[in-house]
């Protein structure tokens, strides 16, 4: 009898990363009901493999093992191997990576390697391996090989593990906190048995874990940890203390200036291996990039440093011209390798950071004179500054090579060089120009083409929050073209997919889809005044409290069903992207004030609630559970505007003030226009946040937080509100 087992199935997947596997000589499955069947048949132990297509060592170990024949022969034959892309399932791997970090105390990453039993209970878990043992690490194939073993002579012993294993993953994915005290019952922080101390208490955890010397956090490897640089913007803005803004722009300052930064093309990579922020990680995230300009908008927000706000617009730049699907959308991945320039064999000698490092040879190289008005700038002098500025060496930081930093400041270079800062900024221009010309030459990173809806969220949120600090309203025009492709291939009106890809879509939704999408299209209503984010944003929070939220356990899950996996997680703590359990309590507090009805802020307090005890011990590991806290002890700034358009001088006024908890809407002037909206919302009356504020015969702007302003007309009026329901020293 023919067996799904008996060949590779990942021909057809619409997974890059699985497709990347489908030459392979191990028989890979999909995890589908056909492949967790025949595990069951055959009745032999699951061995999953999760990772990505822009990870560097789920590359390595493909190579090294994957694509090694004896290796698939034990595989295929004692094993149903499974292949996981973990941005297609990241329910699969929230679960088994949690299995990871209980079992190992930590070390785990990407490839994450599993052995299960056929119904999918864990037994052995690590991350990369080596074909051989070496540097410390056992080879993969010998772990085959005693797996194997154990499970035909002592299967008892792996069953009991697998079932004390999984027991505990129930018990931290699964379980409910509890509130310390009885619940909330409003925003009263009175009320509420999380103290507003919170956001001050996380402050100081991070200032503990901040790096003084080289920025961020940390003595290893640098991560941007955007959730924590916002808890900082956040105490900043609130404190005449300087040291949480201090803390924060070393950090954006290391970001920005290091290797994290692609100096040329802009956009940033995942992370750095090092202290000092030199060699990244290359891949590209979009999750990265929409996240790192939150940051970079509040730092320009608090400090007026223009430098910020250019960095945030590059990125915004690189992604419309690396990531984005042309109508509309954007991709999900850049990959951290490429060929090297100068390659002419196959894709087995692609290299991590061919793409984006340099020595002096490739750097000279580049500045070949070309026809224009600077071809007569001595190339070898462009060629020194270039480097000067970059840190280009014959040793280099990376493997021989160079990961261009901001070396030295123009200051700097014009000392060394004894030249006026505009004739060397000239120079710079014009160097920088013919490297990025070179560098379009060379063979260009792989793609990933899924379009996922959680991270386009994340994207939509950054851009439209960018159009209002930035005063840019053709970003909140990219962020509705990104919402209305979502719309459309993902959105049926009841239920949002997770990944569409050519056509092809993945159903079943997840909470981060749902939540972070709710809230980019809340935010593009107030960068834009339209409608129909507003509405898309109503109607993905009545659905998150359908599909995810459980009234009987006041849990809310990451999940909508247990579907095919073992267990059904919560999501609570952010890593690479926020968690999504308090985006959608912060959500909640929001979509209150327009449909009071559906009881959004009770379950965002009950879901805050359950976190108490969490947050007050460990407050700096929950940056984005502390900053929806702040939200709900102390209310949104409600700026409510009625009119057919905002002022133009109104909306340089709100992008000059920083208001983190600002909740911007407009109001249609006109009463028939006012009923077809609560009409189009889906409501039975005006919203709370729309009643009574109709204009004045002008534009007319209403700044509220827990008491209101009075009718605003004059742009020195609202600057005035603005500040005043804003916060001081929080204690």
């Amino acid at each position: 009898m023919t067996m799904p087992t008996d060949r590779n199935r990942l021909e057809s997947a619409a997974s890059p990363y699985l497709v990347q596997h489908a030459d392979n000589p191990v028989h890979w499955q999909p995890w589908d009901e056909s492949a967790l069947e025949t595990a069951k048949e055959r009745d032999v132990p699951i061995f999953l493999s999760v990772g990505y297509s822009s990870c560097h060592w789920c590359h390595v170990m493909a190579e090294e093992s994957f694509s090694n024949p004896s290796i698939a022969e034990q595989l295929n034959e004692n094993f149903v191997p499974i292949k996981v892309d973990r941005e297609e399932r990241p329910d699969i791997d929230s679960i088994y990576m949690t299995v990871c970090r209980l079992v190992t105390k930590g070390g785990c990453g990407w490839p994450l390697s599993v052995w299960l039993t056929p119904d999918k209970r864990p037994f052995y878990v690590g991350t990369y391996f080596p074909p051989e043992r070496k540097h410390g690490r056992p080879g993969f194939g010998d772990i085959l090989q005693n797996i194997t073993e154990t499970w035909d002579t002592n299967r008892t012993e792996l069953e009991t593990r697998a079932e004390e294993w999984l027991t505990a993953t129930k018990s931290e994915l699964e379980s409910v906190p509890q509130p310390a005290q009885a619940p909330s019952q409003g925003p009263n922080p009175s009320e509420n048995p999380l103290q507003a101390g919170v956001l001050k208490n996380a402050g100081e955890a991070i200032f503990q874990r901040a790096d003084r010397k080289h920025g961020g956090f940390g003595r290893d490897q640098k991560f941007p940890q955007v959730g924590r640089l916002l808890v900082l913007a956040r105490l900043a803005d609130r404190s005449t203390k300087p040291t949480s803004q201090a803390v924060l722009t070393e950090s954006l300052d290391a970001m920005i200036t290091g290797g994290l930064h692609d100096q040329l093309g802009g956009g940033f990579h995942r992370y750095c291996v090092d202290q000092t922020w030199t060699v990244p990680h290359f891949e590209k995230m979009l999750y990265d990039n929409a996240e790192i300009p939150r940051a970079l908008l509040a730092g320009f927000q608090l400090t007026g440093n223009q430098r910020y706000a250019k960095i945030a617009e590059k990125t915004y730049s690189f992604l419309d011209q690396e990531m984005a699907h042309p109508d509309g959308g954007y991709f999900s991945t850049l990959d951290a390798r490429s060929p090297p320039p100068d390659s002419t064999e196959s894709k087995q000698s692609e290299l991590e950071g061919a793409y984006y490092t340099w020595t002096p040879e490739t750097v000279s190289d580049a500045m070949v004179a070309k026809d224009g008005p600077n071809k007569s700038l001595d190339p070898e002098r462009l060629a020194t500054i270039f480097n000067e500025r970059f840190g280009v060496t014959t040793a280099g930081n990376f493997e021989g090579k160079t990961v261009l930093t901001r070396a030295k400041s123009l200051d700097e270079l014009a000392g060394q060089f004894d030249a006026p800062e505009h004739e060397l900024r000239e120079m710079l221009d014009e160097a920088i120009e013919r490297v990025c010309s070179a560098r379009e030459s060379r063979p260009t990173p792989s793609r990933d083409e899924k379009i996922l809806a959680d991270w386009n969220g994340l994207l939509i949120n950054s851009l439209a929050e960018g159009a209002i600090v930035l005063t840019q309203p053709a970003l909140a025009e990219r962020g509705q073209g990104a919402l209305e492709f979502i719309r459309e291939h993902h959105w049926n009106g009841t239920d949002l997919a997770h990944r569409y890809k050519d056509g092809d879509v993945m159903d079943d939704g997840y909470l981060p889809d749902y939540a972070f999408l709710a809230a980019g299209a809340l935010t593009l209503h107030g960068a834009t005044g339209a409608l129909q984010p507003l509405t898309f944003s109503l109607e993905l929070g009545r659905a998150i409290k359908d599909k995810f939220w459980d009234e009987s356990e006041a849990a809310l899950y990451f999940t909508t069903s247990q579907s095919s996996v073992p267990v059904r997680p919560r999501n609570v703590s952010g890593q690479s992207t926020p968690s999504s359990t308090a985006v959608t309590a912060e959500l909640f507090a929001a979509l209150e004030h327009f449909d009071p009805r559906a009881g959004f802020e009770s379950i965002a307090h009950r879901i805050l609630d359950g976190y108490t005890e969490q947050l007050r011990a460990n407050p700096g590991q929950n940056a984005t559970l502390a900053l929806t806290n702040d939200v709900l002890q102390n209310g949104y700034i409600e700026v409510a505007v009625s009119a057919v358009a905002i002022p133009e001088n109104w909306q340089k006024t709100i992008s000059d003030h920083y208001v983190p908890t600002r909740l911007l809407t407009r109001r249609p002037p006109d009463s028939e226009t006012l009923s077809k909206w609560v009409d189009r919302l889906n409501l039975d009356s005006v919203p709370p946040i729309w009643e009574g504020r109709a204009a004045r015969d002008e534009p007319t702007a209403f700044v509220c937080r827990q008491s209101c302003s009075p009718p605003i007309t004059e742009t020195a009026e609202l600057e005035h509100w603005l500040e005043e329901f804003q916060l001081h020293d929080p204690q």
